[in-house]
């Protein structure tokens, strides 16, 4: 196989939509991971400084916190849904409609998080 034919060849999986959910998985799984030391500072502040929290918590209506929020939130609903997605590849047979199930988790995600939006403002 020649050179281009090879890249082709191997850069063709990667337009594919489970790599594209493989992908969202572990990114989503990377921003959470980063999440979660604020997440523990916070909890922390909860503890042994209420002033601070009380800060923080007054920083928290912040519109721009408010959209933060709702990313957090379909972060954590694509992780949830990717992570099901893998548990049923890796479990039952192949399916061809398992590329809309793929899509459905995406939009689903997005309307957890537009749904959590809406009640936080």
């Amino acid at each position: 196989m020649s050179g281009l034919n090879q890249r082709l060849h191997t850069a063709g999986h990667r337009r594919d939509l489970f790599w594209v959910a493989a992908i969202v998985h572990r990114v989503s799984g990377i921003l959470l991971a980063c999440f979660l030391p604020i997440h523990f500072l916070v909890l922390g502040l909860a503890i042994e400084r209420t002033a601070a929290l009380d800060g923080f918590l007054k920083w928290t209506e912040l519109p721009a916190v408010k959209i933060a929020e709702a990313g957090l939130v379909f972060l954590l609903a694509v992780h949830l849904l990717g992570g099901i997605r893998v548990l049923l590849i890796e479990n039952l047979t192949w399916r061809p409609s398992q590329k809309r199930l793929a899509t459905a988790a995406i939009g689903t995600a997005g309307v957890v998080a537009l749904l959590f939006f809406l009640r936080a403002l």
